[in-house]
């Protein structure tokens, strides 16, 4: 089973490339480089323009959420996912390859992977390496815009891989799920601000930082040195596992290695962080540092 779910959740360039050499991008194939960063830092939608794999179009995570939530990058609702990658050419039958321009190789593609998911969508898989690697190989690039061809979507979400703020504070009495936050030690530990926010974490969570699970080059590491960190870390892949993180993003990371064991039923506490610090009671919130009354 983890061989398939590698097949599915993860294409290599070399086999993006054939494909993009091949002329295989169109209906049944959209490449979408989901790309995000601080806005005094990149400019996702620039960089865009500028250079990404041929074929490709871009999702704007900015756009596809759900607007009325105080919180970051929440998900939409069917209607809105689906006309929103209707409208960037993705239909039911299409296989959408998703990626990002991170210097770390990938970081928000995993999010656009399992948004994918959580709607009802099957085939759906993260560039392997993300666009850092695609072009220190040497695979084609253009600034050529595409227009796809608008396609129709239905979404049907998938509640089995989405956790409330109720479903958590549930769970911390009930334990009926684990729970592994992908956030930096720091942050978890509440040891430094988390964009602004006063750290700590969810009682009862495992920390598992989303980048040890990429290589130094940003690919993914191997099924066997996966499984072997959720090992490490008491995480037993044979029962229900929640992600969380700081806003539902690197929490999909998780989700995504897990699944590459074999696990494909990982769900993701959407509001994560953002929402548990400004919802939660004071003795929901483990920190390991003092708080000042003051």
């Amino acid at each position: 089973m983890a061989a398939q779910a590698l097949g599915r959740a993860l294409v290599s360039a070399k086999w993006l490339s054939e494909a993009v050499r091949a002329g295989r991008v169109g209906a049944g194939l959209r490449v979408l480089d989901a790309s995000w960063y601080p806005p005094q830092e990149r400019n996702a939608r620039q960089e865009f323009r500028e250079r990404h794999i041929p074929g490709a179009s871009f999702f704007d995570i900015e756009e596809c959420r759900d607007e009325s939530s105080p919180y970051d990058f929440m998900l939409p609702s069917e209607a809105r996912f689906a006309d929103y990658v209707g409208r960037l050419g993705v239909g039911n039958d299409t296989h959408v390859v998703v990626y990002d321009g991170d210097e770390l190789g990938t970081f928000y593609a995993p999010r656009a992977w399992w948004m994918f998911r959580v709607f009802g969508h099957r085939e759906v898989s993260v560039l392997n390496g993300g666009f850092k690697n695609w072009v220190k190989e040497g695979h084609p690039v253009t600034a050529e815009l595409s227009q796809p061809a608008p396609a129709v979507f239905k979404a049907k979400l998938d509640k089995s891989l989405l956790k409330t703020f109720e479903e958590m504070m549930e769970n911390v009495g009930s334990k009926k799920f684990q729970v592994v936050d992908s956030r930096p030690a720091g942050r978890f530990q509440g040891t430094e601000l988390d964009q602004g926010l006063e750290s700590g974490h969810i009682p009862g969570a495992v920390n598992m930082p989303f980048s040890t699970f990429l290589t130094e080059s940003g690919h993914e590491k191997s099924i066997e040195e996966i499984q072997q960190m959720f090992r490490e870390k008491k995480v037993d892949l044979s029962k229900p596992l929640t992600a969380t993180c700081r806003k539902g993003v690197t929490a999909c990371h998780i989700a995504l290695a897990a699944y590459l064991c074999g696990k494909p039923d990982v769900a993701v506490y959407d509001g994560s962080w953002s929402e548990w610090f400004h919802r939660a009671p004071p003795q929901y919130k483990v920190t390991e540092v003092k708080r000042s009354k003051g």
